[in-house]
């Protein structure tokens, strides 16, 4: 039956067979496991949210505590004892509320008695309070604060004053603080059709998105974020929901895609078939044989003979596989560098905060009347430190869209010097010889002193980092025509030659604990500069990386 049949409608039953059966059943495993994907994205996203409104609420509760820990401790609060008689304190107190906005209804400061001596709105100077019991206390620096129930909008928090001559209290300092900031801040992240819920360790709702009582009430999909162990608040919680029909909602399309998709090309084989094969009657047999030889032999070239028709189609076939080779290896490149700035991003503000911290507390530290000369230098050095720091942080967070180096004429002898001056005790805590190597007593270049400093950390942190104990690293600067070439060597094991080629590729280490982002930053620093780095085994017998930078920089 099959021979009474003509090309056209044997093309035809070939490709209903041959191609849209398998196409069919591919089309569905494709749906399937997108399917699955893009329901795992869902959930991580909605748990990403979460535990970026967790942390928002954590660290907004946790300025609430450290400003009334830190104000019960100002020196003015000492007013308490004279009863605030010429309103300095009120005055103080007044100023903290205007500074702060709406964030706090009023700041009182009240005797052992519960009397406001001295508060921020003037009508509640001399009112009686009753006793408000805590709901929870919580610890900050040594100091405990008193957490009262919440109070319609009131969150009411408490500590207590200390009189700095007999060291007993004498009184507190009350801090009324509006909980419909946080009724608010959840307004403002959350868009619908997501809502959310700050709760307590009981489950009950402390607050919670406009639309939650309606979203809570379906059947939904939650993610849910704790307060960190580490926090001076209970363990709240913030749950995150969305409706089930609307959370999939691009589920069921990217189905009714897929079926579109499978529908639209039955009718285009449909409507193509008869000129397809009118077209291919010829070079057909040549084709199939070169389409199904190409997977058995994916490094032979394709065959070159044969109609103009089939040449032209095998030598665009081979390009774009060159090209798609090509393009898979940058896209990889690219989507790694694009995970390192999303990780950077999410980090970013847990690491900027110490950074902050470290910083101020350098700066209040230099204040200090009795510091040594000695001391002074270690907190400018922190300072500084801390700073740059701050910029490598910015520099992950870009790293899918790197910042371009800033250049300047710089002394690249002493910028090393001092890069193996401050790594000179981690080489020493494992008895490491670390050495620099002055080929020319002075060599200045073009440029960037903060990406060039982390191009030279990188590489001798990853030495001594993987090193034994004992082990040697010497660092060779030279200038050498146009160029200036930084030589780092060790004699370590090095790297084998199955990995030499993958070694600056992001997130590849042989390193336990490593991340394999350093080299990898280490070759995109080198490559803005436009200079080149290379790897080969050193005459020590281990891992040698050379860095040729050019002296000037093209205008």
């Amino acid at each position: 039956m099959l021979k009474r049949l003509s090309i056209k409608q044997l093309l035809l039953l070939a490709f209903l067979l041959a191609g849209l059966l398998p196409a069919m059943l591919v089309s569905f495993l494709s749906f399937y496991q997108s399917r699955s994907v893009l329901k795992q994205e869902i959930t991580r996203d909605m748990q990403t949210l979460s535990t970026a409104v967790a942390n928002d609420m954590e660290r907004m509760m946790f300025e609430r505590l450290r400003n009334v820990q830190s104000w019960s401790q100002l020196s003015i609060m000492q007013e308490l004892k004279i009863g605030d008689i010429d309103k300095r304190l009120s005055v103080f107190l007044n100023g903290l509320a205007q500074s702060y906005g709406n964030i706090y209804h009023v700041i009182y400061v009240e005797d052992l008695q519960h009397r406001v001596i001295a508060s921020s709105n003037a009508k509640k100077i001399g009112l009686q309070n009753q006793p408000q019991p805590p709901w929870f206390s919580a610890s900050l620096s040594g100091r405990s604060l008193s957490i009262a129930k919440i109070n319609g909008n009131v969150l009411a928090i408490s500590a207590e004053i200390i009189d700095e001559t007999t060291n007993i209290p004498m009184g507190q300092l009350v801090v009324e603080f509006n909980w419909d900031i946080v009724q608010n801040a959840l307004n403002n992240v959350i868009k619908k059709p997501t809502a959310a819920a700050l709760l307590d360790t009981n489950g009950n709702v402390l607050a919670a998105t406009s639309n939650w009582a309606e979203i809570h009430s379906g059947y939904g999909m939650y993610a849910i974020s704790q307060f960190s162990q580490q926090s001076p608040m209970p363990q709240w919680r913030v749950q995150v929901e969305k409706l089930h029909s609307i959370a999939v909602a691009p589920v069921h399309k990217l189905g009714h895609i897929f079926l579109g998709l499978l529908a639209a090309t039955l009718l285009l084989a449909a409507l193509m078939v008869r000129p397809i094969a009118q077209a291919i009657t010829q070079p057909i047999s040549q084709l199939t044989q070169f389409v199904k030889g190409f997977a058995r032999q994916t490094k032979a070239k394709p065959p070159q003979s044969g109609p103009p028709e089939v040449r032209e189609l095998v030598a665009a076939f081979e390009t774009m596989t060159e090209d798609l080779a090509k393009s898979q290896e940058k896209l990889t490149r690219a989507a790694k560098l694009a995970v390192v700035g999303e990780m950077a991003a999410a980090m970013s503000h847990e690491v900027r905060t110490p950074l902050g911290i470290l910083r101020s507390s350098a700066d209040v530290l230099k204040r200090e009347k009795t510091l040594s000369d000695e001391g002074r230098e270690v907190l400018t050095f922190i300072g500084a430190e801390t700073e740059r720091l701050n910029k490598l942080v910015s520099t992950l967070i870009d790293a899918a869209r790197p910042r371009l180096p800033i250049f300047s004429q710089l002394n690249l002898t002493e910028l090393i010097a001092n890069t193996v001056a401050m790594l000179r005790n981690q080489a020493q805590a494992k008895q490491i010889h670390l050495t620099f190597d002055r080929q020319t007593p002075t060599v200045t270049a073009a440029v960037d002193a903060d990406q060039m400093t982390q191009v030279m950390m990188n590489l001798i942190m990853n030495a001594i980092q993987v090193l034994p104990e004992g082990g040697h690293i010497m660092i060779v600067l030279e200038h050498i025509g146009h160029q200036a070439v930084i030589r780092v060597e060790d004699d370590g094991e090095g790297i084998s030659e199955e990995h030499q080629a993958q070694i600056f590729e992001p997130f590849f280490t042989k390193r336990a604990g490593g991340v394999g982002l350093g080299l990898a930053v280490v070759r995109q620093i080198v490559l803005a500069h436009g200079g080149e780095i290379h790897y080969q085994t050193s005459q020590m017998h281990g891992a040698q990386f050379t860095i040729l930078i050019p002296i000037q920089q093209a205008s």
